[in-house]
């Protein structure tokens, strides 16, 4: 039997609501937008089981629940105005050769809006051990990397009717905005979703200040030969086949309390003073316990990859509601050895040490360097034969507050952007409370030995979500 596919009902593309004499400017991106210029779009998705008064006339609810959406997205795209427009390019120079990438705020139609429906239910998405691999359906663009935003939408929102439920997928051009800046539209949307016909601004309206290299900027020159177009496809990655499994693991607040006073009891460094943070304790403890299941050799080098979020560190701060790019990766270096001979203490402490050492400094010299030499992401990093863990999102941002008219989300999702062996997504638990959910993609042997280890799976918390 086939299983069942996603089926596509309507697609159409979201102007703002009306235009101002500052969305009609260019936005020059800074070296930490245009650094992401080969990665996939970032794609995260919400899933809310259909109220009770859908059983009763479910089409004219479900049209209703689109028709608003729309109006709401137009609204709230007033506001987020570059997610309407297409990136844009601009030679700069031959000698040496060179090109700009900027935003075109009235270039292309708008967002892309996609109407979708699957003959599935909520439980077919949130029960199954691993994550179905349908749910990339979910979303739009896949497979695409950001300069693809020349002629792609920068935001495509995909709403797919379930059978007892509906799933938003946002799929944004990561050169556009970061996980914070994304969360910061939905839970925007949200909020003009619950107003819609009422007069209301926005209570966090973005901001789009761009941080530049001193004596940069805006407009960065970035290194090619020839055309500007072979020179960026010519980086393009080709896609590989999905060679792992993706599961969440429930962490409640309990559990990860545990973790963060183990930890913290662990630290042999006094000027720590007890301030491991849960997130430090978890993913210590996850990166420990990977480590360990790979039996790599002792000497073997292996790596934990997080981000900071820049804004708060920057002297003076950034407002929380700066649209853009500003995050940092942070990876943090030993060998298979001295991570699985120290504690969860000093696993810990490690991380603890890149944040604090994480400074305005830092962040202004690697932005200079960056400038002087340009270097890009990539998505497909293989870290199968290697031991290295990538944790991306944050369980701190605002997921289940992100309402339609649904209700309360059941679960939140991740595209196939940017997946691999050795990824992990932290999101909020449904809970709240501190409870966290990781979704961890492994390949099938090593997820196998994951699930079968005492230590982490007593560790593993049952999910409250509601499915009934």
């Amino acid at each position: 039997m086939n299983s069942p596919t996603v089926q596509y009902v309507s697609e159409c593309f979201i102007k703002p609501k009306y235009t101002s004499e500052q969305s009609k400017q260019p936005i020059y991106l800074s070296p930490a937008d245009l650094s992401l210029v080969f990665v996939h779009y970032l794609q995260r998705g919400i899933l809310f089981r259909k109220p009770p008064t859908f059983a009763t006339d479910n089409k004219n609810h479900v049209d209703q629940l689109v028709k608003n959406l729309k109006e709401s997205l137009s609204l709230t795209l007033v506001h987020f105005y570059p997610l309407a427009g297409r990136l844009a390019t601009k030679r700069l120079g031959e000698n040496p050769p060179s090109m700009a990438i900027y935003v075109d705020c009235t270039k292309g139609p708008g967002a892309r809006f996609i109407q979708a429906w699957l003959d599935l239910a909520v439980d077919d998405i949130v029960s199954p051990i691993d994550v179905p691999e349908i749910v990339g359906s979910f979303f739009d663009h896949n497979g695409s990397i950001n300069y693809d935003g020349c002629e792609k939408s920068l935001l495509s929102i995909q709403v797919t009717e379930l059978n007892d439920g509906i799933f938003i997928g946002c799929s944004l051009n990561h050169m556009i905005g970061d996980g914070t800046s994304l969360w910061h539209f939905l839970n925007s949307w949200s909020e003009m979703f619950q107003y819609l016909g009422k007069v209301i601004e926005i209570s966090r309206p973005p901001t789009y200040e761009k941080l530049f290299p001193e004596g940069y900027g805006p407009i960065l020159a970035l290194p090619f030969t020839g055309n500007e177009d072979e020179f960026m496809r010519g980086n393009k990655q080709k896609g590989s086949e999905k060679i792992f499994r993706e599961r969440v693991f429930h962490f409640s607040a309990e559990s990860i309390a545990k973790l963060k006073t183990r930890a913290n009891a662990e630290c042999n460094n006094s000027s720590t003073n007890n301030s491991i943070s849960s997130l430090q304790a978890l993913s210590a403890f996850v990166w420990r316990c990977i480590t360990r299941i790979k039996n790599f050799p002792s000497d073997q080098r292996t790596c934990f990859a997080f981000v900071a979020n820049n804004r708060t560190r920057l002297v003076p701060p950034l407002s929380q509601d700066c649209f853009g790019n500003f995050f940092h990766p942070l990876i943090v270096t030993t060998t298979c050895g001295e991570l699985l001979d120290g504690s969860l203490g000093w696993a810990a402490e490690l991380l603890h040490q890149s944040v604090i050492n994480h400074t305005d400094q830092m962040i202004r010299e690697s932005m200079n360097s960056w400038a002087k030499s340009p270097f890009f992401s990539r998505n497909s990093i293989e870290f199968s034969e290697t031991c290295t863990i990538v944790l991306a999102s944050s369980p701190r941002f605002n997921m289940y507050g992100t309402e339609f008219g649904l209700g309360k989300p059941l679960a939140i999702r991740s595209g196939r952007g940017s997946k691999f062996d050795g990824k992990v997504t932290a999101n909020a638990g449904s809970e709240g409370g501190g409870s966290v959910d990781l979704e961890i993609c492994l390949i099938p042997h090593v997820m196998a030995f994951l699930e079968s280890d005492k230590e982490f799976m007593e560790a593993v918390s049952l999910s409250t979500s509601p499915i009934e």
